[in-house]
């Protein structure tokens, strides 16, 4: 009895979504990863158990933004697997209104970008719906209900997952409410070379470390995984976890790693957190702050010149809307290439691991290379279309890199280029498009081409005048 009157945050689940785990879809399929589907029935006994009033799911499949975490509006919404092919399995939820309000003020109150704003499609997604289908088994066997709180990932750093998480576990401990907590997501999608995505050394190594964090209740861990790493990867649910970590934050708990497979070629792991009443050992957010501070410290140390002055032109421009004066930066630890050579170049900033900016030039435009990357660095970080301009709150967790081209060189076809080593320019009367070599994701000659093609607006396929150089990459 003494449980039942308990409030807020009861417990916290780690599901993957896999379709095929509904017997609707597998047509028995689903046998192949039994281990999950037992955990998942286990998991799906607990929360019926515990009885929660409301079940909050985070699903990397429901509506995300850049900028913004996006919880689910209004009172209700429906949903069905019609898309897998199995159209009568059908929800309708009840929405709890109440805590999704606390959720978003607190939000508010601490500066998180979160809200119920920009809903493009009501419809429940499958990474809310697969744990669903287990759960209302479980509860339709104990008569009992619930209302949800539906939530979506974002672009935002790690850091803003686990604030955002900070701001559920306060909304859930005032809602005098039983909450249950289901972060739902996949591992890698790329650990079999006949899986639907292929095969990564990343993968499994992904997988193997993400687990050990679960099983040791590591928060820590989930918050300091390489963004280019996690890319590579393929992976899914980690900001899921990451969020569902912030809603422990200064809470001690109990974690059971129940099960791990990955058959299909995707990983599939359930886990369990349970509060132990006690107080967390370690304050996660700022353990991983003060990590992020070493790194990034490390990092500017060892910046080469070319680096370093991207870097400065950009903090310059940011700070103090001017352009780095040739004062400023001709000095004597200036390379003889940057003194006096002239050379297209280009200026890439990166933040939690994805692109933030770059701009360049094929060509030389000014008199020096110093000059290229410094013009360079200002548009990057001010005049790139698809982003807005850098902030100087943004600065400390900038990434930089400058490649130097070489003179570009007419070739005849695609079978001189070699994606490693060359980048590609792509003509078309006066449309052209420029790609640089050795770029994560880009694995053949063909979406080389095409991606330089989509940039200059040309269709693919189309005939176009192929040009190659090469780049001598600084970061």
């Amino acid at each position: 009895m003494e449980q039942e009157r308990k409030t807020g945050l009861l417990a916290s689940f780690i599901v993957p979504h896999p379709p095929l785990a509904v017997s609707e879809i597998g047509n028995g399929r689903e046998q192949e990863i039994v281990s999950t589907l037992q955990a998942y029935r286990q998991v799906a006994g607990e929360i019926a158990q515990l009885s929660p009033d409301t079940i909050i799911v985070i699903s990397p499949h429901s509506i995300m933004y850049a900028d913004y975490f996006h919880i689910s509006p209004g009172s209700s919404a429906v949903g069905d697997f019609r898309q897998f092919g199995a159209g009568q399995v059908k929800y309708h939820v009840s929405y709890d209104e109440m805590l999704v309000q606390k959720i978003a003020d607190e939000a508010w109150k601490a500066g998180v970008p979160a809200g119920t704003q920009g809903e493009r499609d009501p419809k429940l997604d499958h990474g809310t719906m697969v744990p669903l289908y287990f759960i209302d088994q479980a509860f339709q066997e104990m008569r009992q209900d619930y209302q949800l709180v539906r939530i979506g990932l974002s672009g935002e750093s790690p850091e803003m997952h686990y604030r955002f998480g900070q701001c559920i576990g306060r909304a859930a401990a005032e809602s005098g409410k039983r909450i249950v907590l289901v972060a739902s997501g996949d591992l890698s999608h790329k650990l079999a070379e006949n899986g639907p995505y292929g095969y990564t050394k990343e993968g499994p190594k992904f997988d193997r470390q993400v687990t050990e964090a679960m099983k040791k209740g590591d928060f820590l861990s989930f918050l300091s995984f390489d963004p280019v790493f996690c890319e590579a990867a393929a992976e899914c649910g980690l900001g899921s976890f990451r969020i569902m970590a912030g809603a422990w934050d200064g809470r001690a708990v109990e974690s059971t790693l129940l099960s791990y497979e990955g058959p299909f070629g995707v990983g599939y792991a359930v886990a369990s957190y349970y509060p132990t009443g006690e107080k967390a050992v370690t304050d996660v957010l700022q353990a991983y702050l003060q990590q992020e501070t070493d790194r990034m410290s490390q990092m500017r140390k060892q910046e080469d010149t070319y680096v370093q002055l991207a870097r400065k032109s950009v903090e310059c421009y940011v700070n103090y809307n001017r352009a780095l004066k040739p004062e400023e930066y001709f000095t004597p630890e200036l390379t003889e290439e940057l003194h006096h050579t002239q050379a297209g170049a280009f200026v890439s900033l990166k933040k939690n691991g994805k692109l933030r900016g770059c701009i360049g030039t094929i060509l030389p435009t000014r008199s020096t290379l110093a000059e290229e990357i410094v013009e360079n660095g200002i548009s990057a970080c001010s005049r790139d279309p698809r982003f807005l301009p850098v902030t100087p709150e943004e600065l400390k967790d900038l990434v930089y890199s400058v490649d130097v081209l070489s003179a570009p060189e007419r070739i005849s076809s695609a079978g001189e280029l070699d994606v490693k080593r060359y980048g590609v320019i792509v003509t078309q009367g006066s449309k052209r498009g420029l790609l640089l070599p050795n770029l994560d994701g880009v694995d053949t000659i063909e979406e080389q081409i095409g991606i330089a093609s989509d940039k200059a607006g040309i269709k693919r396929g189309s005939k176009v005048e192929l040009q190659r150089f090469e780049v001598v990459r600084h970061h």
